[in-house]
C-alpha cells in the first residue's frame, strides 16, 4: 500500500490490534445467489460489493516512541525494508536509536552482507577499517550493489556505539547456483555451507511466493522450484545466523534487518528462527506494498516517501574487462566526457583509490557530491604509439 498524506510525519504506526477491529470478518467472501433472498438472486452476476478495507482512527494512531516500550523486551525485533527505500533505513536506524536507550545489550542483523565476510564487517565497526576499505574487503557492490548510503547512517551509528553487526545473508554464489539448478546441483561441500534442515511445509509462503513470481514477464510456471528454493535458502541461511548468535551470548537481543518479503506474516526469517530457538518476537513492516491485513505483522507503518540527495557522477557507463574497467559509453551531460576521457579507455584510478573492477569505482565514489572535484586515471591504447596514461581533473555533475 503507498500512501502520500497531505501533512508532514514522520511515521504512523497501526498495531495489527487496531487493523483487525476496523476489518470485516471476511473481506474476501460472498455469499452465493441462494443465499440471497429470491427477489435478488436475478442480480447475483453484478457484484456491487466494496473492496477491502480498513477504517484509521486519527486520534488512535500510534507514534514510534509509544510502540518502543511494546518492543522493549523482545528477544527480536524484526523491522523490514524495501532496499532502495531511504525513509525505511532512516525508521530502522530511529528505532535502533530508541531500542538501545532502554536496553544496551543489543546486536543488529543485516541482509546486506554475507557470511563469509563477518571478519571485515567486525574490523570496520572496531574502526579498523575505513569504509572505502570496507566496502572493497566486503565486496559490497558485487554482492549487495545498493546505494551504501541508504545503510551508512545505520552502520556509523552501530560504531560509534560499539554494537555487534551480524552478517545474515548466503554466499551470493550458492543462490545463484541453486537458482539456476536447485539445491540438487550443490556440491557436498556447497550444500554444507547452507542449513542442513529446509522446511518446506508452509504452503501459504510458497502460494506467496508462486504469486509473485507469476507477476514477472519471466514467471509462467517454469522454474518456479528453484525460485521457491533460493528463497527458502535466504530465509533458512539468516534464521540459522540469529539463532546462532543468540545461542551464543544469551544476554543479548537482536535488531534484525531485511526485505519485507523475509519477515511478512513471520513465513521467512522468524517462524524459522523460532523452530531453532523459541523467542519473544515482534515484525515491524514499513508500508509494505500490499493490502492492509493484520496478519502480516505486527505494527505497519505509513511514512512520507524520502530520497538520498543526488549523488556526484562521473557520466559514464563501465564494464569489467579481462584487464581492468572499460569505458563503455558516456551518459548525456557527462562530466568524463567533457573533461577528454574516451569510449575504451582502462580506468587505473579516481584520485588515488586504484580500480581493478568496477565495484572499485563505487567504493570511491560512495559519498561524492554533484559540484565535487576528482581526478581520474585512465590507460588509451593507440595504435601506432602504443598505451599511454592520462590524468583527467573534473567535477562530477
Amino acid at each position: 500500500m503507498n500512501t502520500e498524506f497531505p501533512f508532514p510525519a514522520l511515521s504512523l504506526f497501526l498495531s495489527a490490534m487496531l487493523i483487525a477491529a476496523c476489518q470485516s470478518p471476511d473481506p474476501h467472501h460472498h455469499r452465493s445467489p441462494q443465499s440471497m433472498p429470491a427477489q435478488k438472486a436475478h442480480h447475483a452476476h453484478r457484484d456491487h460489493s466494496p473492496s477491502p478495507a480498513v477504517v484509521l482512527e486519527p486520534g488512535n494512531l500510534k507514534g514510534v516512541d509509544d510502540i518502543v516500550p511494546e518492543l522493549a523486551g523482545k528477544r527480536v525485533v524484526y523491522i523490514g525494508e524495501t532496499h532502495n527505500r531511504y525513509d525505511h533505513h532512516l525508521l530502522q536506524l530511529d528505532l535502533i536509536e530508541k531500542l538501545l536507550v532502554q536496553d544496551p545489550d543489543m546486536a543488529i542483523g543485516m541482509e546486506a552482507f554475507q557470511q563469509p565476510y563477518q571478519h571485515v564487517l567486525d574490523e570496520y565497526i572496531a574502526g579498523n577499517l575505513d569504509t572505502r576499505d570496507f566496502l572493497k574487503k566486503s565486496e559490497y557492490y558485487q554482492r549487495w550493489g545498493y546505494d551504501y548510503r541508504l545503510y551508512a547512517p545505520i552502520l556509523e551509528f552501530a560504531m560509534e556505539k560499539k554494537i555487534p553487526v551480524i552478517a545474515l545473508n548466503v554466499p551470493k554464489e550458492l543462490t545463484r547456483k541453486v537458482g539456476r539448478g536447485g539445491l540438487d546441483s550443490l556440491s557436498d561441500q556447497e550444500r554444507a555451507r547452507i542449513p542442513e534442515e529446509i522446511d518446506y511445509t508452509d504452503q501459504e509462503y510458497r502460494q506467496r511466493l508462486q504469486a509473485i513470481f507469476e507477476e514477472h514477464p519471466a514467471g509462467n510456471g517454469k522454474g518456479f522450484d528453484q525460485f521457491h528454493e533460493v528463497q527458502l535458502v535466504w530465509d533458512e541461511g539468516m534464521a540459522e545466523q540469529v539463532a546462532h548468535y543468540l545461542n551464543r551470548h544469551p544476554e543479548h537481543y537482536m535488531v534484525v534487518l531485511a526485505g519485507s518479503g523475509h519477515l511478512a506474516y513471520g513465513s521467512g526469517i522468524p517462524q524459522r528462527v523460532h523452530r531453532r530457538i523459541p523467542v519473544d518476537a515482534a515484525i515491524v513492516l514499513s508500508d509494505p506494498g500490499t493490502e492492509l491485513d493484520p496478519d502480516i505483522a505486527d505494527y505497519l507503518v505509513l511514512q512520507e516517501k524520502r530520497s538520498l540527495p543526488p549523488r556526484g557522477k562521473i557520466g559514464i557507463l563501465m564494464e569489467d574487462g579481462e584487464d581492468g574497467v572499460i569505458v563503455e559509453r558516456f551518459t548525456s551531460n557527462s562530466a568524463g566526457q567533457d573533461a577528454g576521457m574516451k569510449k575504451r579507455d582502462r580506468i587505473l584510478a579516481i584520485d588515488d583509490q586504484p580500480v581493478t573492477m568496477s565495484s572499485d569505482v563505487g567504493a570511491a565514489m560512495w559519498d561524492r557530491r554533484p559540484g565535487e572535484s576528482l581526478t581520474v586515471t585512465v590507460r588509451r591504447e593507440r595504435w601506432l604509439f602504443g598505451e599511454q596514461d592520462l590524468e583527467f581533473d573534473l567535477v562530477l555533475r
